[in-house]
Protein backbone atom coordinates (compact mmCIF):
# COMPACT_ATOMS: atom_id res chain seq x y z
CA UNK A 1 0.00 0.00 0.00
CA UNK A 2 1.59 3.33 -0.86
CA UNK A 3 1.52 6.12 1.76
CA UNK A 4 -1.80 7.22 3.25
CA UNK A 5 -2.90 10.68 4.75
CA UNK A 6 -4.74 10.25 8.06
CA UNK A 7 -5.98 12.94 10.04
CA UNK A 8 -5.75 12.90 13.50
CA UNK A 9 -6.70 14.72 17.07
CA UNK A 10 -4.10 14.89 20.01
CA UNK A 11 -5.77 13.30 22.95
CA UNK A 12 -3.26 15.64 25.27
CA UNK A 13 -4.10 19.04 24.10
CA UNK A 14 -6.68 18.21 21.11
CA UNK A 15 -4.36 19.80 18.25
CA UNK A 16 -5.56 18.80 15.14
CA UNK A 17 -3.15 17.63 12.30
CA UNK A 18 -2.46 15.35 9.83
CA UNK A 19 0.38 12.69 9.22
CA UNK A 20 1.49 10.30 6.47
CA UNK A 21 1.61 6.79 7.45
CA UNK A 22 3.73 4.23 5.50
CA UNK A 23 2.35 1.15 4.71
CA UNK A 24 4.47 -0.46 7.05
CA UNK A 25 4.58 -0.68 10.37
CA UNK A 26 0.91 -1.67 11.17
CA UNK A 27 1.14 0.97 14.00
CA UNK A 28 3.28 4.00 14.22
CA UNK A 29 3.84 6.77 16.81
CA UNK A 30 3.94 10.53 16.05
CA UNK A 31 4.87 13.21 18.25
CA UNK A 32 2.68 16.26 18.49
CA UNK A 33 3.80 19.47 17.29
CA UNK A 34 2.16 20.93 20.28
CA UNK A 35 2.81 19.40 23.44
CA UNK A 36 5.15 16.73 21.95
CA UNK A 37 3.18 13.75 23.14
CA UNK A 38 3.45 10.59 21.43
CA UNK A 39 0.32 9.68 19.12
CA UNK A 40 -0.61 5.75 17.55
CA UNK A 41 -1.53 5.94 14.47
CA UNK A 42 -3.24 2.54 13.03
CA UNK A 43 -2.40 2.37 8.95
CA UNK A 44 -5.76 1.89 7.36
CA UNK A 45 -7.09 -1.03 6.07
CA UNK A 46 -10.33 -0.01 4.36
CA UNK A 47 -11.29 2.75 2.72
CA UNK A 48 -12.83 5.69 4.68
CA UNK A 49 -14.65 6.05 6.89
CA UNK A 50 -14.85 2.02 7.56
CA UNK A 51 -11.44 2.11 9.45
CA UNK A 52 -12.56 4.72 11.48
CA UNK A 53 -12.84 3.88 15.51
CA UNK A 54 -16.58 5.69 15.09
CA UNK A 55 -17.93 3.26 12.89
CA UNK A 56 -16.11 0.21 14.14
CA UNK A 57 -15.26 0.46 17.24
CA UNK A 58 -13.61 -3.08 18.00
CA UNK A 59 -11.62 -3.39 14.54
CA UNK A 60 -8.26 -2.71 15.83
CA UNK A 61 -6.77 -4.07 19.22
CA UNK A 62 -6.50 -2.12 21.92
CA UNK A 63 -2.66 -0.65 22.68
CA UNK A 64 -1.00 0.38 25.57
CA UNK A 65 -0.35 4.21 25.78
CA UNK A 66 3.29 4.47 25.72
CA UNK A 67 4.47 6.14 28.90
CA UNK A 68 6.00 9.59 29.08
CA UNK A 69 9.34 10.23 31.16
CA UNK A 70 9.08 12.12 34.36
CA UNK A 71 12.19 13.88 33.32
CA UNK A 72 12.17 15.85 30.10
CA UNK A 73 14.14 14.02 27.01
CA UNK A 74 14.75 17.50 25.18
CA UNK A 75 16.33 19.37 28.31
CA UNK A 76 18.60 16.00 28.85
CA UNK A 77 19.69 16.11 25.18
CA UNK A 78 20.55 20.18 25.62
CA UNK A 79 22.23 19.34 28.98
CA UNK A 80 24.27 17.11 27.65
CA UNK A 81 24.96 18.86 24.36
CA UNK A 82 26.10 21.86 26.66
CA UNK A 83 28.38 19.69 28.37
CA UNK A 84 30.21 18.74 24.93
CA UNK A 85 29.91 22.34 23.60
CA UNK A 86 31.98 23.49 27.10
CA UNK A 87 34.30 20.91 27.31
CA UNK A 88 35.43 20.95 23.87
CA UNK A 89 35.83 24.66 23.72
CA UNK A 90 37.96 24.63 27.32
CA UNK A 91 39.80 21.69 25.36
CA UNK A 92 40.44 24.06 22.46
CA UNK A 93 42.05 26.73 24.70
CA UNK A 94 43.98 24.34 26.41
CA UNK A 95 45.71 23.20 22.84
CA UNK A 96 45.92 26.95 21.92
CA UNK A 97 47.71 28.08 25.24
CA UNK A 98 49.99 24.52 24.26
CA UNK A 99 51.04 25.46 20.95
CA UNK A 100 51.70 29.12 22.32
CA UNK A 101 53.98 28.03 25.15
CA UNK A 102 55.71 25.06 22.74
CA UNK A 103 56.91 28.13 19.65
CA UNK A 104 58.54 30.43 22.83
CA UNK A 105 62.24 29.58 22.66
CA UNK A 106 63.85 27.35 25.09
CA UNK A 107 67.15 25.13 25.99
CA UNK A 108 67.35 21.84 26.97
CA UNK A 109 70.00 19.09 27.52
CA UNK A 110 70.29 15.63 26.21
CA UNK A 111 72.45 13.02 27.10
CA UNK A 112 73.13 9.14 28.05
CA UNK A 113 75.46 6.44 27.12
CA UNK A 114 76.84 4.57 24.32
CA UNK A 115 76.92 0.87 24.91
CA UNK A 116 77.77 -2.91 23.71
CA UNK A 117 76.49 -6.00 24.48
CA UNK A 118 79.01 -8.60 25.64
CA UNK A 119 78.10 -12.15 27.25
CA UNK A 120 74.52 -10.48 28.04
CA UNK A 121 75.75 -7.72 29.83
CA UNK A 122 76.49 -3.63 28.63
CA UNK A 123 79.68 -2.56 28.72
CA UNK A 124 80.18 1.52 27.86
CA UNK A 125 82.41 2.33 24.35
CA UNK A 126 84.77 4.72 24.25
CA UNK A 127 85.06 6.92 21.68
CA UNK A 128 82.01 6.72 20.11
CA UNK A 129 81.09 9.21 17.88
CA UNK A 130 77.67 10.64 18.52
CA UNK A 131 76.31 13.32 16.41
CA UNK A 132 72.92 15.19 17.52
CA UNK A 133 70.99 17.43 14.58
CA UNK A 134 68.33 20.05 16.21
CA UNK A 135 65.28 21.37 14.99
CA UNK A 136 66.83 24.42 12.91
CA UNK A 137 69.29 21.82 11.49
CA UNK A 138 72.39 22.39 13.14
CA UNK A 139 74.86 19.68 14.02
CA UNK A 140 76.98 19.27 17.14
CA UNK A 141 79.07 16.47 17.55
CA UNK A 142 80.63 14.40 20.80
CA UNK A 143 82.84 11.51 21.56
CA UNK A 144 82.06 9.56 24.21
CA UNK A 145 84.08 9.28 27.30
CA UNK A 146 85.95 6.06 29.05
CA UNK A 147 82.12 5.52 30.99
CA UNK A 148 80.65 5.61 27.16
CA UNK A 149 78.65 8.84 28.02
CA UNK A 150 77.35 12.03 26.46
CA UNK A 151 75.99 15.24 27.01
CA UNK A 152 74.38 18.28 24.96
CA UNK A 153 73.51 21.62 26.18
CA UNK A 154 71.22 24.46 24.88
CA UNK A 155 69.27 22.20 22.90
CA UNK A 156 66.49 24.21 21.52
CA UNK A 157 62.65 22.87 21.51
CA UNK A 158 61.75 20.46 18.52
CA UNK A 159 63.18 17.45 17.03
CA UNK A 160 66.73 15.97 18.44
CA UNK A 161 68.05 13.34 16.13
CA UNK A 162 71.75 11.24 17.27
CA UNK A 163 73.47 9.21 14.78
CA UNK A 164 75.77 7.23 16.95
CA UNK A 165 78.52 5.43 15.19
CA UNK A 166 81.88 3.54 16.31
CA UNK A 167 84.33 1.26 14.44
CA UNK A 168 83.41 -2.01 14.30
CA UNK A 169 79.66 -1.45 15.13
CA UNK A 170 76.45 -0.78 12.92
CA UNK A 171 75.06 2.74 13.21
CA UNK A 172 72.33 3.61 15.40
CA UNK A 173 69.90 6.38 14.99
CA UNK A 174 67.75 7.97 17.35
CA UNK A 175 64.81 10.28 17.17
CA UNK A 176 63.58 12.17 20.24
CA UNK A 177 61.22 15.18 21.13
CA UNK A 178 62.10 18.19 23.56
CA UNK A 179 59.86 20.92 24.42
CA UNK A 180 58.30 22.74 27.60
CA UNK A 181 54.58 21.61 27.10
CA UNK A 182 55.62 18.30 25.73
CA UNK A 183 59.13 16.11 25.57
CA UNK A 184 59.91 12.58 24.76
CA UNK A 185 63.00 10.81 26.74
CA UNK A 186 65.82 13.10 26.03
CA UNK A 187 68.02 12.37 29.68
CA UNK A 188 69.72 8.93 30.29
CA UNK A 189 69.42 7.72 27.10
CA UNK A 190 71.35 4.13 26.57
CA UNK A 191 71.37 3.18 23.18
CA UNK A 192 73.31 -0.09 22.15
CA UNK A 193 75.56 -0.30 19.24
CA UNK A 194 74.81 -3.96 17.51
CA UNK A 195 77.86 -5.39 16.06
CA UNK A 196 79.30 -4.29 12.19
CA UNK A 197 77.24 -6.84 9.58
CA UNK A 198 74.48 -7.02 12.16
CA UNK A 199 72.93 -5.05 10.71
CA UNK A 200 72.77 -2.02 7.97
CA UNK A 201 71.37 0.71 10.85
CA UNK A 202 68.95 0.63 13.50
CA UNK A 203 66.49 3.97 13.43
CA UNK A 204 65.00 4.14 17.10
CA UNK A 205 61.96 6.62 17.40
CA UNK A 206 60.43 7.68 20.60
CA UNK A 207 58.93 10.57 19.53
CA UNK A 208 55.51 10.63 16.74
CA UNK A 209 56.49 14.43 15.83
CA UNK A 210 59.85 14.86 13.76
CA UNK A 211 60.27 18.32 14.16
CA UNK A 212 58.29 21.47 16.67
CA UNK A 213 56.41 22.17 13.18
CA UNK A 214 54.71 19.43 12.93
CA UNK A 215 53.98 19.05 15.69
CA UNK A 216 52.25 22.82 16.08
CA UNK A 217 50.65 21.93 13.17
CA UNK A 218 48.71 18.82 15.24
CA UNK A 219 48.28 21.10 18.11
CA UNK A 220 46.83 23.46 15.82
CA UNK A 221 44.86 21.23 13.69
CA UNK A 222 43.42 20.04 17.15
CA UNK A 223 42.40 23.02 18.47
CA UNK A 224 40.43 24.00 15.12
CA UNK A 225 38.37 20.85 14.84
CA UNK A 226 37.69 20.97 18.60
CA UNK A 227 36.48 24.33 18.46
CA UNK A 228 34.08 22.98 15.19
CA UNK A 229 32.81 20.54 17.67
CA UNK A 230 32.25 23.00 20.21
CA UNK A 231 30.30 25.16 17.68
CA UNK A 232 28.16 22.25 16.37
CA UNK A 233 26.96 20.99 20.18
CA UNK A 234 26.26 24.29 20.92
CA UNK A 235 24.07 25.39 17.97
CA UNK A 236 22.30 21.75 18.54
CA UNK A 237 22.07 22.48 22.53
CA UNK A 238 20.42 25.79 22.00
CA UNK A 239 18.35 24.14 18.61
CA UNK A 240 17.15 21.23 20.91
CA UNK A 241 16.36 23.33 23.85
CA UNK A 242 14.11 25.91 22.00
CA UNK A 243 12.30 23.28 19.77
CA UNK A 244 12.34 19.57 20.19
CA UNK A 245 13.94 18.29 16.73
CA UNK A 246 15.53 15.37 16.78
CA UNK A 247 17.72 15.39 13.93
CA UNK A 248 19.89 18.48 15.54
CA UNK A 249 20.48 16.29 18.81
CA UNK A 250 22.13 13.11 16.41
CA UNK A 251 24.13 15.78 14.48
CA UNK A 252 25.54 17.49 18.18
CA UNK A 253 25.97 14.01 19.75
CA UNK A 254 27.74 13.05 16.44
CA UNK A 255 30.47 15.59 17.20
CA UNK A 256 31.15 14.83 20.48
CA UNK A 257 31.75 11.47 19.54
CA UNK A 258 34.35 12.08 17.29
CA UNK A 259 36.37 14.28 19.57
CA UNK A 260 38.96 11.70 20.80
CA UNK A 261 39.36 10.67 17.17
CA UNK A 262 40.50 13.95 16.29
CA UNK A 263 43.71 13.41 19.20
CA UNK A 264 44.07 10.25 17.65
CA UNK A 265 44.03 11.13 14.19
CA UNK A 266 46.92 13.91 14.87
CA UNK A 267 49.09 12.19 17.49
CA UNK A 268 47.99 14.19 20.37
CA UNK A 269 47.00 11.56 22.40
CA UNK A 270 50.48 10.27 23.40
CA UNK A 271 51.46 13.78 23.74
CA UNK A 272 48.59 14.63 25.96
CA UNK A 273 47.08 11.50 27.26
CA UNK A 274 44.91 13.92 29.86
CA UNK A 275 43.17 15.63 26.99
CA UNK A 276 41.88 11.92 25.81
CA UNK A 277 40.74 11.38 29.08
CA UNK A 278 38.50 14.50 28.86
CA UNK A 279 37.47 13.63 25.04
CA UNK A 280 36.23 10.45 26.48
CA UNK A 281 34.13 12.37 28.80
CA UNK A 282 32.69 14.30 25.62
CA UNK A 283 32.10 11.55 23.28
CA UNK A 284 29.96 9.58 26.43
CA UNK A 285 27.87 12.89 26.53
CA UNK A 286 27.82 13.01 22.74
CA UNK A 287 26.89 9.09 22.27
CA UNK A 288 23.70 10.03 25.00
CA UNK A 289 22.64 12.50 22.77
CA UNK A 290 22.90 10.64 19.37
CA UNK A 291 21.24 7.67 20.86
CA UNK A 292 18.34 9.25 22.81
CA UNK A 293 17.12 11.04 19.37
CA UNK A 294 18.04 7.69 17.46
CA UNK A 295 15.47 6.08 19.07
CA UNK A 296 13.54 8.52 19.32
CA UNK A 297 13.71 8.99 15.53
CA UNK A 298 13.09 5.53 15.10
CA UNK A 299 9.88 5.34 17.36
CA UNK A 300 8.12 8.35 16.02
CA UNK A 301 8.22 8.01 12.07
CA UNK A 302 8.06 10.85 9.85
CA UNK A 303 7.67 13.70 10.81
CA UNK A 304 3.61 14.89 10.60
CA UNK A 305 1.84 18.15 8.60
Amino acid sequence: MALSTVAVRCPVCGTDLRVVVAAEPPTQWFPCPNCHAPMPVVVPRDPPPLYSWEVLPGLYPPMERPRVPRWRARRAVAAALIAVAVLAAALTAVLVYDGVAASEPASFTVDGTVDRSVAGSLQPILGAEVALTDDAGRTTTEATGPGGGFSFSAVPSGGVTLNVTAAGYATVTVTTFVSVVYGTQATGLEIVLPPAGSSNGTAITLAPFPDLEQFLASVGSGAVLLAIIALVAGFAAVASFREDRLPIGVVGGAAGIVSPLVLTYLGLSSAFPILLDLTAIIAAAGSFSFALRAIQMAQTGPAPD
